[in-house]
This record gives C-alpha cells, structure tokens and sequence, in this order.
C-alpha cells in the first residue's frame, strides 16, 4: 500500500552531479524528507546541509546509517566506493539508489544485487535514458521478440569528457545541462584518478551505454577481448571491446571520450536477430524496427528527445518505495551485467589476451 508519510532519505556522496540533479529533485518533492548527508570537507558538507535542508550531516557514512533515521539512501560516491556504500545501506534493508557504474568488479554487483533481493527492497540505478519514451518503446519492441533470436549487437558511445578524464577543468554546464544548479565543479581526482576512478570512460560512460544494451536484451556477457587507449590522460579515453555473450550472440561495444563540448553525446545501439534489426539512436532520436517479413515499426520520435535528463531515476526511486508503482526502469541486473562486462574489458586490456566473466 502506498505510505502516507515521507520518505526519509540519506546521501552517502553529495559532489557535483547529486548536488545538481538528484538533491534538488528530491528535495522539492513533498513526500520526501531530506534526512542525513555524507560527504568529506566540513565547508562542503555545511554547503548542501543548508542548500537542501538535511537535518543531519556527518563526514562518516557509518555514523549516517547508525544514528539518522532512514528509509533509503542514494549513493553518489566515489566509483570504487559504490559497492562498500550501497552494502552497508543494503544490509540495514534500506532502499538504495545507487550511481554508475554501479560497481567496478562483478563479485560486487551481484553481491548487491543478491543482496537487495535477500532484503526485499528497491535497488535501482540512475540510467537516465530508460525514462525517454522511445527507448521505453524499444524495450518494448524487444520483449515481443521484434527481431528473434538476437545474433550479433553494436553498442557505441561517445561523450565530450576529455577534459574531465584528463583531470582539467571542465565546464560542466556545458555537458550537463545543469547551467546554474552546481554547488561544486568536479573533483578531477573521481574521474582521472585510476586509483579513485578504477578506470575512465568505460566506468563513466559505458556504464550507461552497455547498461541499456543489457536492459533491451536480456543478454549477459560471456567472454571479452577489449583494446583500451589513453592519450595525455592517466584513464582509457577510448574503448574497443568485442564480446561474445551467453548463448552464441557476439557483438562490439565502443566508447570515445573526445567529442567537442559543443556536441551531442552520441549513443547508437543495433540489435540484430533472426529476424530483423531494431535501431536505437540518442544522439540522432530513432527507434526504428526493420523486420525480413517487411513489417517495419518506425517510432514517431522528436529530433530533441535523445538528449540526456536524469529526472526520472529519482522520481521512480521514490515512487516504487511510496507504493506510487511497481515498475522500476532502471533495476540492477542489467547494471550487473554492465559490471560483468567492464570488469572483464579492463583485465583484458591489461592482460592482452580473452577474459571470462
């Protein structure tokens, strides 16, 4: 049954982006009580203290989740915090949302995700591109079987981050769309830092990418060759990876971090099947079905409708822990499988040769 009074939520990480989308979202929602923030730096901490009107805030996640009444808790950490964060919360069977990548080892995610299940509550993460309408649509089309048996895949993104994997200044406005909501510019050190980070683009950005490609599918990685490149930075700018995925389909995943500030992200996915092909394209906004038997599905979609917007992650956090629905957009495994594959490109660049799941 829906509840009746607010959701008390907590933060463990409040930098740039949960600091400009998600607390804002959040906090002007009626059903939702800004209830404990976690973050170092004592100025920063007071900052989103009193910007989103948390009445506890605390440098410590472990004194958030011991002494701050809680019914759920975004994580917004550092990547190779992701899964010491979202555990602790998830073992005191608090709902979590938590950020991409949603793990950097595959061990982790599946610990989360065994996790939630065990704990019976929502485990959902911020893939923004779920909520579009035509990507909805696609899944749609793929959970009808539009095209069969699914064959062979190609999933490429590109992003104009280099100047944030390369730890310089980025204007961020520019990428977000966030112009006039940051509290904080980011913290070079979570994005170009290996040792912080745990990788560049693959971790930043082809989280989102092969997350969607797994959501659409169904399909898990089985094995992977991948080829990595870092020009004047310390984490891959570029990603070639080519996988072979359970039960005979193989497929290529790309990622580039060098488009122009002024461009559109770009993230082009093309499933191919038994019978037929689905497109779906952000940067270009389609979603079209090109069937053998000729019965195409073109989807009437908006040339602006692929940019990215994150609203819709923390409404449907919010919402599936009210009892407002049932339907979670963005839920785990599919993030796992994201994980599976990363974990497995990264030893492969590493090792030069083929890596199992």
């Amino acid at each position: 049954m829906p509840t009746t009074r607010k959701i008390r939520l907590g933060f463990i990480g409040a930098g740039w982006w949960a600091a400009s989308n998600h607390m804002p979202l959040l906090a002007a929602r009626d059903d939702v009580e800004m209830a404990g923030v976690c973050r170092l730096g004592k100025d920063e901490l007071r900052q989103v203290q009193e910007r989103f009107g948390f009445r506890f805030a605390t440098e410590d996640y472990r004194e958030l989740l011991a002494r701050c009444e809680l019914d759920a808790v975004v994580v917004s950490s550092p990547h190779t915090l992701h899964h010491e964060h979202a555990k602790a919360a998830l073992e005191r069977g608090l709902h979590v949302m938590c950020e991409k990548p949603f793990a950097t080892r595959a061990a982790h995610a599946r610990e989360l995700v065994a996790l939630a299940k065990q704990k019976n509550v929502h485990l959902l993460i911020p893939y923004g591109w779920h909520y579009h309408p035509f990507i909805q649509e696609a899944r749609r089309l793929m959970q009808r079987g539009a095209v069969g048996t699914v064959e062979y895949v190609l999933c490429h993104m590109a992003s104009p981050i280099r100047a944030l994997l390369s730890g310089q200044p980025m204007k961020v406005d520019e990428v977000s769309g966030q112009s006039g909501k940051n509290l904080f510019e980011p913290d070079s050190a979570t994005w170009a830092d290996p040792q912080v980070a745990g990788g560049g683009y693959g971790h930043a950005q082809i989280s989102h990418s092969s997350g969607m490609l797994f959501w659409l599918t169904g399909l898990a990685a089985q094995s992977v060759y991948c080829l990595m490149s870092a020009p004047g930075a310390r984490v891959d700018l570029y990603d070639a990876i080519s996988v072979r995925l359970e039960g005979g389909p193989i497929g290529t995943i790309s990622g580039a971090g060098t488009v122009p500030a002024d461009q559109a992200f770009q993230v082009d996915l093309r499933i191919f099947g038994s019978e037929g092909m689905l497109l779906v394209d952000c940067e270009r906004a389609r979603t079209h079905l090109r069937r053998h038997d000729g019965q195409h599905v073109t989807v009437d979609v908006d040339p602006s409708a692929g940019g990215y917007n994150c609203s819709g992650p923390p409404h449907n956090f919010i919402d599936l822990i009210a009892g407002k629905t049932d339907v979670n957009w963005s839920p785990g495994e599919p993030a796992m499988r994201s994980v599976e594959l990363l974990d497995a490109a990264y030893r492969s660049a590493a090792s030069g040769k083929v890596e199992t799941v």
